[in-house]
């Protein structure tokens, strides 16, 4: 079991957000393509980034895909361990869980070229005194969501092999929830310093959402794998075939197809496999994250 939720409370969770799902008559729902993603900005920001690609699923698989945020990441687990949702983003690590949970039954079809080598940023207010990872003790330090890889467990996992144990050698350890609110939390000064997604931080830049005189970073983890587009087991292999063309077939060299790999931070999708996560399972337990 998950150290920091317990199935129960998972459960729930999932209850509450997909209530509306639930409501679906069996015909509906089998020419429904139920798509949800980990919720890692703000709902509006998922709507917005994932619209153009539900409108290309929808013409490529000629059927209805409807696109429902959640509110956690549990609930996003939960969502497809529970075949409430036919396609998830999951983060690497939300991905080992909902494996843990469903007992291996959650095929990875795609990830990004960039989450073959993806990496976690800490970032701080430019006059706050903090050069290295060291000078985080004794400080007010911010993950996003507990479940998070990029936005937890790397950066946790990052600073236990240099020898600094959060729950130990900080002053306070906050939860943000989503990389967006990490970075306003640094912003306005509640917490000295924080981690998350790297891409997500290079977004806020490129749109220049922060002032990086004033908030920058100053340390970038090691790659890792990290994120994925997921499908049960139980989805027939025809269409996890469709899907998985679909979303290897999007490139750069029409507009649709650059418009939705921008929003989604990607250059292009490549297949992917479960053993590529099998390390973040092991970081998960080895930074006490999975029991």
């Amino acid at each position: 079991m998950m150290s920091f939720a317990t199935a129960r409370t998972m459960k729930t969770l999932a209850t509450f957000a997909f209530a509306a799902l639930a409501g679906l008559t069996t015909a509906h729902a089998q020419t429904v393509l139920k798509v949800t993603t980990i919720p890692e900005e703000a709902a509006t920001e998922q709507v917005r980034k994932f619209g153009p690609l539900v409108k290309y699923l929808e013409r490529t698989l000629a059927t209805k895909v409807e696109f429902t945020p959640v509110n956690d990441y549990p609930a996003a687990v939960e969502a497809l361990v529970n075949k409430q949702v036919d396609l998830v983003w999951f983060g690497g690590f939300t991905h080992v869980q909902a494996q843990i949970r469903s007992g291996g039954k959650i095929i990875p079809i795609a990830q990004r070229e960039e989450d073959t080598q993806f990496r976690s940023v800490f970032i701080t207010q430019t006059d706050s005194g903090i050069k290295q990872l060291s000078d985080l003790k004794g400080r007010q330090v911010s993950f996003g969501s507990q479940s998070s890889t990029s936005g937890h467990l790397m950066p946790r996992s990052f600073l236990l092999q240099a020898g600094i144990d959060p729950d130990q050698d900080f002053k306070r350890v906050a939860y943000s929830g989503a990389h967006d609110a990490t970075i306003a939390s640094v912003v306005s000064g509640r917490v000295d310093a924080a981690a998350l997604d790297i891409t997500v931080w290079r977004k806020f830049v490129d749109e220049k959402k922060v002032d990086t005189a004033k908030v920058n970073v100053f340390y970038t983890t090691p790659p890792y794998f990290n994120y994925n587009w997921s499908v049960h087991a139980d989805m027939p292999a025809a269409q996890r075939e469709r899907i998985t063309k679909a979303l290897l077939d999007l490139n750069m060299n029409n507009p649709e197809g650059k418009e939705i790999l921008t929003l989604n931070r990607a250059s292009k999708y490549i297949p992917t496999s479960a053993e590529n996560y099998k390390g973040l399972e092991t970081a998960g337990r080895s930074a006490g994250l999975i029991k």
